[in-house]
């Protein structure tokens, strides 16, 4: 019976030659298995050889150019981002500070308005009060107007009802001017105790 192995040489069993048992032994001792053949060892190694050079040659410089072409697009990539960052942040303190402004102007505006309104009130009620002293002034005018006016009437009629009464009473005819002189001065005279027993 036949044995073949990849790499081992032919191992014939005892039956069949009696003569050949001691010759595999020794093509065992001389040949391990886990070991390639010499052959098979040089051709690696050149083959090995061959494509670490054709990698060296053409592969690892382009290996390199791609790391090398990625680290720097990273590395811009985290300078725009940083960049970025910057004006970002350039940005939100500007509009803080136009926040700011608007709400002091806003204040402002609200102070400015509450000081307006308080002023047109105050203008208001001064126009308010002057208008009405004017007309207690004006209706004082008229009232006293129409108390000298009344007064002057009656004094009138008084004066004539006088003289009437005194030629009536005398019988004939007194001095019109005169005697309304006297009446006159006798109303003015009571005027005057009334206006003393008022004060």
């Amino acid at each position: 019976m036949t044995y073949v192995v990849k790499g081992l040489p032919r191992v014939y069993a005892q039956e069949e030659t009696g003569t050949e048992q001691h010759a595999p032994a020794k093509e065992e001792e001389h040949h391990n298995p886990i070991l390639p053949e010499t052959d098979e060892l040089v051709f690696g190694s050149l083959a090995f050889l061959l494509v670490f050079l054709a990698l060296w040659r053409f592969a690892f410089p382009a290996i390199s150019r791609g790391l090398e072409q990625r680290s720097q697009k990273i590395q811009g990539d985290l300078e725009e981002a940083e960049s970025a960052r910057t004006q970002a942040q350039g940005m939100l303190t500007q509009y803080q500070a136009r926040l700011d402004e608007a709400r002091t102007e806003a204040n402002r505006i609200i102070e400015e308005a509450r000081k307006t309104a308080e002023s047109m009130r105050r203008d208001v009620l001064a126009k308010a009060e002057e208008e009405s002293r004017q007309i207690v002034a004006r209706a004082q005018e008229e009232i006293t107007a129409e108390r000298d006016r009344a007064f002057e009437e009656l004094r009138r009629q008084v004066g004539e009802l006088s003289v009437e009464l005194a030629e009536r009473v005398v019988g004939h005819s007194l001095d019109k001017e005169r005697h309304l002189q006297l009446v006159d001065g006798y109303i003015d005279e009571l005027a005057g105790e009334g206006g003393r027993g008022a004060s």
